[in-house]
């Protein structure tokens, strides 16, 4: 992802002033004052425990960030806390694809509309790359969530697949007695999640608060 955000950087008129890895960056050590008087925003996609200690280094150093790492949700109303008190701009999501973020509010109101109708159920498939460590991924429980607060409040079965290389595929789906309604979302390469962080770093620079992509499409913000 790191490579894939430094190559299309130009297509967004973004410039890359600097890039950390593991070595280079061990325990935020890489985040000085000098790299962050170069840069206006940092994109991290990086690893949960990395997460927790570089929000530390973008809080302590006024850095606005773009954080597309997932699998630290149980830390994120503390380090939300932590960003706002410190005044930066966050944009954080489990997916920066846009059609992803869109399928989302689609699949919500999918859900609303159902909600009425007890002989429809519910289900939800996400499959992804053999490599992706969390399972269900956090796309899919995103759109969980969005699917429950719009209303639908029976069961909504989660399924995941781990396989080869697929960069991203959900599928939601609501079966009656003799039909049935699909809908998905399918990632043809890996540049959509690049492309969608690249704009929300040229959205959040300058602004202060805590945000994800529905914000920057300009979504409603319930979560």
């Amino acid at each position: 992802m790191g490579r894939l955000v430094e190559s299309l950087a130009p297509e967004l008129d973004c410039h890359v002033v600097g890039v950390l890895d593991e070595a280079e960056n061990a325990a935020g050590a890489g985040l000085t004052d000098a790299m962050a008087r170069t840069a206006d925003v940092a994109v991290d996609f990086t690893t949960p425990d990395a997460v927790r200690q570089n929000i530390g280094r973008y809080t302590a150093l006024k850095l606005n960030a773009v954080i597309g790492t997932t699998g630290w949700t149980s830390d994120r109303a503390a380090l939300r806390e932590e960003a706002e008190r410190a005044g930066i701009g966050i944009v954080a999501a489990a997916n920066f694809s846009i059609g992803a973020v869109l399928f989302e509010a689609i699949a919500a109101d999918a859900a609303r509309r159902l909600a009425a109708r007890p002989e429809f159920g519910a289900f939800l498939h996400e499959t992804h790359h053999d490599k992706k460590i969390d399972a269900p991924s956090g796309t899919a429980l995103s759109i969980k969530s969005m699917m429950e607060s719009a209303g639908y409040s029976r069961k909504i079965d989660v399924a995941s697949s781990r396989v080869g290389f697929v960069p991203g595929i959900h599928t939601v789906g609501f079966d009656g007695p003799s039909e049935t309604i699909m809908l998905t979302h399918s990632v043809r390469d890996r540049g959509t999640f690049a492309r969608g962080a690249l704009l929300a770093a040229t959205w959040v620079k300058g602004r202060r608060g805590w945000f994800t992509m529905r914000d920057v499409l300009g979504l409603s913000t319930d979560e």
